[in-house]
């Protein structure tokens, strides 16, 4: 949400909100007290809020967006526009916490209030909260207002920690793109090219409820729409009957690179929630063999209902127990594609996950860059001769990306490295890159920050039958992926969280999603530093 001087919280008593006492919770004051009890100010009540979300959130035990969802569910009254308010400012916070925690130094009483204030008042605009703060509190908050941002050191300016600002300043026109990762993202759905067509889907939007969204044909993919704002697309009827998909516009250029073919034998090594696989079977048109490996038998679980729903039949979800299963040897030289799209840093998505800056540190990079070379030797052993390899990543860090590759062909004489920006030259005319790699940014390209390479195996030796060893596998498919019949139809049943796992690193949007709602419309309330970091991601993560 932009700045808006003259926007105020929402007041609890607001037509179509509940009464909200400061915590949140709706409670109804006893008879007789009503007239004797003064009404609290709703920048009081919005304060309040927030700060209580940033005391959870801060301390980097969950991801954001899970912190706030268990949040937000633990307190059902609120409404939708209630709900955004929290949101947007939380995650403002989260976006430039360097330079709001130096700011809030110079002010009294517990920081996560005077961190509260700073996210609100960007927000929602400091007069709204003028009602909120005692006479301190609003002279502080003039007083860094007039703080000019550029004479700050980049680092606190951008606030990103000192690793990320020396990796990032190496790439060209770093402040460029640092203000970039900091803005809000946009929400890109994808049509289903076998059950829609784009521009069919693009007119029923237009022409219905969602129109408010303005949705726009995305400047590259064939398949993208983009919509500005957080609609609760998990219930609309074009995504339940699997016509429509939430994915970035990046994420969905990887299938072009790949290039699927009906009746090859394809794998997505790395599928986790079946965001890329779903495209890459329909671009199929459901024939051949599309193998979804992932070492998390849960994150499976939950694609299986969005296969279910594109009518694809031609996937073959496998969990595996690590990159050297033996399910992936069984399948060594005999696909004609494979895609990873390895476990990394996931700095490319800032735009959605501003925490991730400050849940990384240098130390977990390495061992994703060690488990980032491991998976890639491994998938490579699977490309038949003449096969395509992609590696990808939604990261913007040279050491996971070029680094990787180049490595990878020094080690891998067997393949050589195809011009991945002429690949998409043909399909997407608009966008330019120098190649031979694909290095999307948002500042650039408006897409999340995606890094893909494209390898072919040298024809060097004739191509192996792959019958017996995937009917192998495809047998040992069943028990390997983990998932029994309750579990995937208590997946089916929470549409919500299906779409949220969804999300290729956008569970942000689908937390704000449902936040952003505004209280007047027909859509529905919910939807889809360094100190504490994560552990590395394993493959599909």
């Amino acid at each position: 949400m932009s700045k808006n001087p003259t926007s105020r919280p929402r007041s609890a008593g607001a037509p179509g909100a509940r009464r909200a006492n400061s915590r949140g919770d709706s409670r109804r004051a006893p008879a007789g007290q009503a007239a004797t009890q003064p009404r609290t100010p709703p920048a009081v009540i919005r304060i309040d809020q927030v700060q209580r979300v940033l005391g959870e959130i801060l301390q980097w035990q969950y991801p954001a967006d899970a912190a706030l969802s268990h949040w937000l569910r633990a307190h059902p009254a609120l409404g939708g526009r209630d709900r955004a308010e929290v949101a947007e400012a939380v995650y403002d916070v989260l976006r430039h916490l360097r330079r709001y925690r130096q700011l809030s130094e110079s002010g009294s009483g517990a920081a996560s209030r005077r961190l509260a204030i700073l996210g609100l008042a960007a927000t929602l605009g400091a007069a709204a909260l003028r009602d909120g703060l005692d006479p301190a509190e609003d002279e502080w908050l003039q007083r860094v207002g007039r703080i000019d941002p550029a004479t700050l050191p980049r680092a606190v300016r951008a606030s990103m920690p000192d690793w990320l600002d020396e990796r990032l300043g190496r790439l060209e026109d770093p402040d460029a793109l640092m203000a970039a990762l900091n803005r809000p993202a946009p929400l890109d759905l994808r049509v289903n090219p076998l059950k829609a067509e784009r521009d069919a889907a693009l007119a029923a939007l237009v022409d219905g409820p969602a129109a408010r969204f303005d949705p726009q044909p995305t400047p590259h993919s064939p398949w993208g729409i983009r919509l500005a704002g957080r609609p609760s697309v998990n219930r609309w009827p074009q995504f339940e009957n699997g016509s429509l998909e939430v994915q970035d516009e990046g994420s969905q250029l990887l299938a072009l690179l790949v290039g699927p073919r009906r009746g090859e034998m394809i794998i997505d090594f790395c599928a986790g929630a079946g965001g890329k696989t779903l495209l890459l079977g329909a671009l199929m048109r459901s024939t051949g063999r599309l193998y979804a490996f992932d070492v998390s038998a849960a994150r499976l679980a939950r694609a299986k209902p969005r296969f279910a729903r594109s009518g694809l039949s031609n996937v073959v979800p496998v969990a595996i127990d690590s990159e050297n299963d033996t399910r992936v040897k069984r399948l060594a030289g005999k696909a004609q594609r494979v895609l990873v799209d390895a476990p990394c840093s996931g700095i490319g998505t800032l735009r959605r996950n501003p925490d991730l800056k400050w849940r990384q540190h240098p130390e977990a990079l390495a061992e994703l860059c060690a488990l980032q070379t491991r998976i890639l030797n491994s998938a490579a052993r699977c490309v038949a001769p003449g096969g395509r390899l992609v590696y990808a990543t939604c990261s913007l860090l040279a050491e996971e990306n070029a680094a990787q590759a180049e490595q990878f062909l020094a080690s891998h004489p067997d393949f050589e490295l195809i011009d991945g920006a002429a690949l998409l030259a043909s399909r997407c005319p608009d966008l330019h890159l120098e190649g031979p790699y694909v290095q999307l940014r948002p500042d650039l390209h408006g897409t999340d920050g995606f890094f893909a390479a494209v390898f072919e195996r040298k024809k060097t030796a004739a191509r192996q039958p792959a019958a017996a060893d995937a009917a192998a596998v495809d047998a040992a498919a069943v028990d390997a992926t983990a998932v029994d019949a309750t579990a995937v139809d208590a997946t089916a049943v929470d549409a919500a969280a299906v779409d949220a796992a969804a999300v290729d690193a956008a569970a942000v949007d689908a937390a704000v999603g449902a936040a952003t709602a505004q209280a007047d419309t027909a859509v529905a309330d919910e939807a889809a530093s360094a100190d504490a970091p994560p552990h590395p991601a394993a493959p599909g993560a």
